[in-house]
């Protein structure tokens, strides 16, 4: 896997705007100036972008409940979101799905979902319909090590594996679910193991390493496209802020997230690794950080001087309307 230069900026740039955003939004809670039930991604940035900066238009994507880094990374409009989080009509949604249920089918993210491992069988039935179609798209399913737990996770692999679908599953295993550890309830050391089970390849990869996420999820794609079936892809990372915005984090210690945030910034270490390489320069990736946080405000201000939905479209876009 190379990365041209350009490629390498983007995946920066988006990089860098779920950081900003993620903390913009904390902020804007914090100040009494955006309402709603917000689960944010800071700290994850290496994986959505890992996976993504592989990934095409046409690729689907399935995402969880700590969706905005996944709908940045896969291109969506982040005026959009914005406008979504502040529940206004200019809104990727028209401000009626709010943080949980962002969603772009143009640039292939099927949605944000508040349900914990509802988009593993989405993404599943994508492959299905890929692998009918004779096309050869990719369905990514992003979800979390408390969703591994879930029916739904099971059911989808020994499908995905048995009928050969061009399906990579995407552990984000943040250590925690929700506020349990996540060796407290998941028996084996590493969740990729459950990939044997089904007879399916796996990896692991170090989710605070966009390098090492983008290689691993290049793999798995190739596999998938040669009609060589699905792959479980478990990325070890941690999520800097909360479970959700406002979370007092009394259950983690102060010295584990230190260690993570201090020497494992996934912004940091895409540094060092494409400067030193010769990659990228530093100033060109100050200049990045200087036009991010010149378009996040825009689109906070954009979105606070946009109209509410009307009332006239309560019962629009919905699958049934009653009489």
């Amino acid at each position: 896997m190379e990365l041209q230069h350009d490629e390498l900026l983007r995946a920066y740039r988006r990089m860098r705007m779920i950081r900003l955003f993620e903390e913009k939004l904390s902020e804007l809670v914090q100040a009494g100036k955006m309402g709603g039930f917000l689960h944010l991604y800071a700290g994850e940035e290496a994986v959505a972008v890992g996976v993504c900066s592989q990934l095409g238009d046409d690729d689907i994507v399935t995402s969880t409940h700590r969706g905005h880094g996944h709908c940045i990374a896969k291109g969506v409009d982040v005026k959009g979101m914005m406008a979504e989080l502040f529940g206004r009509a200019t809104g990727t949604c028209k401000g009626k799905g709010g943080s949980m249920h962002i969603a772009d089918m143009d640039k292939g993210m099927l949605g944000a979902n508040g349900i914990v491992g509802a988009g593993i069988p989405l993404a599943t039935g994508a492959g299905l319909t890929a692998k009918i179609r004779k096309t050869d798209h990719v369905a990514v399913a992003f979800f979390g090590d408390g969703a591994t737990n879930q029916g739904q996770f099971h059911e989808s692999l020994n499908m995905a594996s048995n009928w050969k679908l061009p399906v990579v599953y995407v552990v984000e295993n943040n250590g925690f679910g929700e506020f349990t550890p996540t060796e407290f309830v998941v028996p084996v050391k590493d969740i990729a193991e459950r990939a044997h089970s089904y007879a399916m390849e796996s990896e692991i990869a170090d989710g605070m390493d966009f390098f090492d996420v983008a290689e691993k999820t290049a793999r798995a794609l190739e596999r998938a496209r040669a009609g060589e079936g699905p792959t479980l892809l478990e990325c070890k990372t941690y999520r800097f802020l909360g479970h959700f915005a406002g979370d007092p984090l009394v259950y983690r210690s102060k010295e584990q997230a230190e260690d993570w945030i201090q020497n494992r910034d996934p912004l940091d270490r895409f540094e060092t690794h494409a400067t030193e390489a010769g990659l990228v320069t530093a100033d060109e990736l100050r200049e990045v950080d200087g036009e991010v946080e010149r378009e996040l405000q825009r689109a906070v201000d954009e979105a606070q001087q946009a109209p509410f939905p009307d009332v006239s479209e309560v019962l629009t876009d919905v699958y049934v309307e009653t009489p």
